[in-house]
């Protein structure tokens, strides 16, 4: 009886011992918990206080944020292009687009704020709602793996880290990416032709689709530790129908046919000296400084867009407060200029007196801007039919890959030149292998392509015969070796360039001819055939010239 007692004490009092233990063991827990807790509450706060110091510091707001237009009308210089943006994107069946332009014109605020205006829309499928989500192509890094995809989205699997409560019960979560966050808005692409060629068939796939489909071998449809809306976005995608604005500074060739053919392709220009002026003076107002007209003008040689000139206005304001003077003058651009290793942008003008053998001719640049090249030639009497041709200033030759081919050809510019000449002999009897013919395009960029073919016929008429064309004459249009006019591209920049740089008399193709150019400042006459062409420009009466004699009779109209 003894020892039964003893036993039965012995095992009270280890059971004692047992939940003493597990009381302690679960109360330094606790206490080790509320530390931890206590000492995370310190840090988050002490964080969060940072936090708002320095979001309730802050500098002023920079010019080029201060210039960044508020409307439509504020975007100088993009009238047209502004024009179709609305066309595209306000009506009822709004279009993806590609705007094609040079940087610091204007393409991202148009097409934030035509977005706006669409928004106002009776008919438009664009509500309040609609988000205007921006994201430059060259910042877009994926992983191949489809671990990370800031365009297109992608799953987080529950072997990656940081998976959360659902990654440890074994479920995959799909993160959305740029093209849901635009569902039923605009996606802005800024340098599409940047992207690369993965992501650009994704992305067309999308456009085809209006929905991102997910995949993961963690993905099982019949397991039911899967919330519903994951099984949603893996059996039927994620929405993603959204109007694509892709912006670039490339050429429309350096883009892949696919997505140019899904998409609306719109031109915003390069900016003129006037406009670049405007912007300057919009720039110099805000920040409260007066600028001289010489200093306006200066600004726009110097600048290349808009961006250019509001950033020369930046540093010359502060040039001129270092001074105490509160208006900008020319030595201020200058000093930007010379500091900031801006070239200055001579404009061109057309000769006030025209000389024989010289014409002026329109060409487009690389980046789209039309250009106006001055064309010498000189003609001297030769022994009959030996005749020597010399070309300076233009493409001889050109390469061509075609089919893992190089193939070497003679330029488009020396073929217009020889079409010249046999046009000429052809339609006005004018032999140019009676003369030593020098060509040249002074400038010391080579000139290439087939437009400047009506300018070299002027040109070399004007040689041959001693007579000067018309005043104030700019040409454009390739001529065949038949004598007619055919058409050529970037004829609304080139009468642009034309009128800046002073021309009277435009001569373009007749299959070029817009109405609207009866509404400019300059007198624009089309033309079919290089007896027209010269017709207008050596002021001839007769509508057909017939004989080379006609041509050396004829006096020019200055």
């Amino acid at each position: 009886m003894e020892w039964n007692f003893l036993i039965f004490l012995l095992q009270m009092i280890g059971m004692v011992a047992v939940i003493c233990f597990v009381y302690v063991i679960l109360r330094k827990r606790d206490r080790g918990g509320a530390v931890i807790e206590k000492g995370i509450g310190k840090t988050e706060g002490h964080e969060l206080q940072e936090l708002r110091r320095m979001r309730n510091h802050s500098l002023n707001v920079p010019l080029s944020e201060l210039t960044r237009p508020a409307q439509l009308n504020d975007i100088i210089g993009q009238e047209e292009g502004i024009k179709a943006l609305r066309a595209a994107l306000c009506g009822p069946n709004p279009q993806h687009v590609i705007i094609y332009g040079p940087p610091g014109v204007g393409k991202t605020c148009a097409a934030r704020l035509v977005l706006e205006e669409a928004k106002k829309s009776v008919d438009s499928p664009f509500s309040t709602y609609s988000k205007f989500v921006e994201i430059d192509a060259t910042c877009v890094r994926f992983d191949e793996r489809a671990i990370a995809d800031p365009l297109m989205g992608s799953v987080h699997d529950p072997i990656y880290q940081g998976a959360g409560a659902l990654g440890s019960q074994g479920v995959p979560q799909p993160k959305p990416g740029a093209v849901s966050r635009a569902h039923c808005g605009v996606l802005f692409l800024d340098e599409i032709g940047e992207l690369h060629p993965m992501q650009m068939n994704k992305l067309l796939k999308v456009l085809e689709d209006r929905k991102v489909s997910f995949e993961s071998a963690y993905y099982s449809k019949d397991n039911r530790s899967i919330p519903a809306y994951i099984h949603d976005i893996f059996q039927n995608g994620l929405p993603a129908d959204f109007r694509l604005v892709g912006a670039t500074t490339r050429q429309p060739e350096e883009l892949p046919p696919a997505l140019r053919s899904r998409c609306m392709e719109l031109y915003f220009m390069p900016l003129g000296q006037p406009e670049l002026a405007r912007i300057a003076a919009g720039a110099a107002e805000r920040i409260g400084y007066g600028i001289r007209p010489g200093a306006l003008r200066l600004c726009a040689m110097y600048a290349a867009s808009g961006r250019d000139a509001v950033n020369i206005i930046q540093l010359a304001s502060g040039a001129a407060y270092s001074e105490r003077r509160h208006e900008i003058q020319e030595p201020d651009i200058r000093w930007v200029a010379r500091t900031c290793n801006y070239a200055l942008r001579q404009p061109f003008h057309i000769r006030e007196s025209p000389d024989a053998g010289i014409c002026a001719g329109l060409a487009v640049t690389g980046v789209g801007q039309g250009a106006v090249i001055e064309i010498e030639c000189v003609a001297t009497p030769a022994a009959k039919g030996n005749g020597k041709l010399v070309i300076s200033g233009v493409v001889e030759e050109e390469e061509l890959e075609l089919r893992g081919r190089r193939l070497r050809r003679k330029s488009t510019a020396r073929s217009s030149i020889e079409n010249v000449i046999g046009a000429l002999k052809k339609r006005l009897d004018i032999d140019c292998s009676d003369y030593d013919i020098h060509i040249n395009i002074p400038g010391g960029v080579p000139m290439d392509g087939p437009s400047a073919g009506a300018a070299l016929a002027v040109a070399v008429v004007s040689a041959v015969t001693g007579k000067a064309p018309v005043q104030k004459i700019a040409l454009t249009g390739e001529i065949s070796i038949h004598g007619d006019i055919l058409p050529v591209g970037g004829v609304r920049e080139k009468v642009n360039a034309a009128i800046e740089a002073g021309a009277q008399l435009i001569v373009i193709p007749s299959e070029n001819y817009e109405e609207a150019y009866a509404a400019m400042h300059a007198r624009i006459e089309p033309v079919t055939d290089i007896q027209q062409v010269i017709r207008l420009a050596f002021d001839l009466q007769r509508h057909h010239i017939t004989e080379k004699t006609e041509v050396l009779g004829a006096a020019p109209t200055n």
